[in-house]
């Protein structure tokens, strides 16, 4: 009981900030994305830490965060998107900052300090052009996306434990189950129609679609975590949220997710 009130209390302030400061303003947005993409990048290099290797932590977190940065400048302060050109050479120093290191296997702690920046840093990066993507500020296209990702999370958590017999994917998360899936899909389509009445930036048939998005990507942005993790035989990327994990234990559907909804976005609104 003492941990359902601790997970309950962590979750009502998590939704509190995350949805207050996105939707405050675009600096209040930036600052706290920017933390999470630092935070999430952080978790991540301490798990890969765990084992034969030694990323370059400082260095991922670095570039990381200025593609968060020279994203949100661009979106909002008008910074000329070829200053987007500026992390090619950052990435190549990863390359060369590895020839003074003088550790075993460097080509392994290279892939592991660019998959952070490609699977956390990237898809953070992309949250300012999916708020601006119909030029002005837009979070409700963004809290969009989060109410779809709570409503899959809820939908699968609540169907799986009562009717839950179909193991999903057994070998990676075993307590998932097809009917789970089954459950968060409907939850999260049911959503898709109330959000289109309150946030009308997009119509109904976009958020539907949205909705479809989120579940399927979704779904595999949380198994692909979990893989992660339980390669490093741990249970939560951190303990940042109490009765919750980590950042990215909050954030792993999202960084699937956006990606996939910035494309579509981009190419159909």
């Amino acid at each position: 009981m003492s941990n359902f009130w601790q997970r309950t209390i962590t979750g009502i302030a998590y939704v509190v900030v995350l949805l207050g400061m996105s939707f405050y303003h675009p600096i209040t947005l930036g600052i706290l994305f920017l933390t999470m993409t630092i935070i999430g990048c952080n978790e991540f290099y301490t798990i890969a830490i765990k084992g034969d290797n030694l990323p370059q932590k400082i260095m991922g977190i670095l570039i990381a965060a200025s593609a968060f940065l020279l994203s949100f400048l661009t979106v909002f302060y008008e910074l000329p998107p070829k200053f987007m050109a500026l992390l090619i050479p950052l990435i190549c120093i990863v390359f060369i900052g590895e020839l003074y290191r003088k550790k075993s296997n460097p080509f392994r702690q290279i892939a592991f300090t660019l998959l952070g920046i490609i699977w956390v840093g990237l898809p953070m990066s992309l949250i300012p052009f999916l708020v601006g993507v119909k030029s002005g500020f837009h979070p409700e296209l963004l809290a969009g996306c989060f109410y779809l990702v709570w409503a899959n999370d809820t939908g699968a958590y609540l169907f799986g434990r009562k009717l839950g017999k179909n193991k999903l994917f057994e070998r990676i998360s075993p307590k998932k189950t097809w009917e789970g899936a089954v459950g968060g899909a409907i939850l999260a389509l049911a959503l898709s129609y109330p959000i289109a009445q309150f946030y009308t930036i997009i119509s109904f048939t976009d958020w539907a679609i949205l909705a479809a998005i989120t579940v399927l990507t979704g779904n595999y942005g949380d198994l692909v975590e979990s893989l992660y993790k339980r390669s490093k035989n741990i249970k939560d990327s951190g303990t940042l949220l109490p009765g919750h994990g980590g950042i990215l234990d909050r954030i792993d559907s999202l960084l699937m997710v956006i990606p996939f909804v910035f494309v579509y976005l981009y190419l159909t609104v």
